[in-house]
């Protein structure tokens, strides 16, 4: 398609100097835009691509996370699973994701502490949610979220499609636990808890894509079902590129019918545009489009 083309171009020109790509005006490599780009151009050998996987073997902190920019904090954060999916996706060096898979297992949300399941128990009522269940947070030390805890599930996951260890098994399973348990009642995912002082919170077409992603393999669970149903209807009447490409991902990864009209509207909405819009914007509708033509998907678990 000429429109992959030109997004790709477009990337492509706007990568740093010294690797990798910034959000927005920033003149720092964001760890999750570069990865975006990076799964955008996996099949692209140029100079821009392998710039950028330098960057992520250099940023990588010596406990296998990642932090959030090149030269951030030595603290890692969510996109140690997102920068796990990118090497996987590009089948660059698998020496940083033993690590970085470690870190995963290791980290969880606060609320799996027990003084947090108690307080959320006996005194802090004003979210509805089950302590028992947790993922993962946006950085250590804080309670889990919906979109880190879905990257983590897809990283362990993809890293072990077979023989995995109780610790594994566990983690993958109290994560896919705690987003069927913060779903929105009419479906969907909103970022943290689907009730908050007893009122419904509205759901996010992003987060609920990136959710289903995480929650492929439950596809026939009312909650992975009612959520599929309310991201059909919201990308129907969505005019936001970067919503809709995560929203065609998620429907490309089922097979789900409705792709081919998601699809139709992203490109409508890119049309000429696409030097307006920011980098992960472009990079996620390129891989949708990508998914689109038949290759392969990077968030999809073998």
């Amino acid at each position: 398609m000429g429109s992959l083309r030109i997004v790709q171009e477009e990337i492509e020109k706007r990568s740093l100097s010294g690797g990798g790509w910034a959000s927005g005006n920033g003149r720092r490599a964001g760890i999750e835009t570069t990865c975006y780009a990076l799964m955008a151009l996996h099949d692209r050998p140029r100079p821009a691509r392998d710039s950028a996987i330098d960057v992520l073997l250099r940023t990588q902190n010596p406990d296998g996370s990642w932090p959030a920019f090149e030269g951030d904090d030595p603290e890692g954060c969510w996109t140690t699973a997102l920068a796990t999916i990118a090497f996987r996706f590009t089948r660059s060096r698998s020496a940083p994701v033993e690590k970085a898979l470690e870190w995963l297992l290791h980290n969880k949300g606060r609320e799996g502490h027990w003084f947090w399941k108690w307080k959320f128990r006996t005194v802090d009522r004003a979210v509805q949610f089950n302590p028992e269940k947790y993922g993962w947070p946006w950085v250590p030390d804080t309670v889990s979220w919906v979109i880190p805890t879905a990257f983590s599930l897809i990283a362990l996951k993809q890293s072990f499609p077979c023989c995995r260890t109780e610790q594994v098994a566990n983690r993958i399973q109290l994560g896919t636990e705690m987003l069927h348990d913060r779903a929105c009642p009419q479906g969907g995912w909103n970022a943290g808890n689907g009730i908050v002082f007893g009122s419904p919170l509205t759901p996010r077409i992003d987060t609920t894509a990136i959710a289903i992603l995480g929650l492929t393999e439950d596809r026939k669970q009312p909650t992975v079902f009612q959520g599929l149903n309310w991201l059909r209807q919201a990308s129907a009447e969505c005019s936001s590129a970067y919503s809709l490409a995560w929203a065609a991902v998620a429907l490309l990864m089922l097979h789900d019918q409705a792709v081919d009209l998601c699809i139709t509207r992203l490109q409508r909405v890119l049309g000429s545009n696409s030097s307006l819009s920011n980098i992960e914007t472009l990079s996620l509708a390129s891989i949708a489009i990508n998914v689109a033509e038949g290759k392969a998907n990077p968030f999809e678990v073998r």
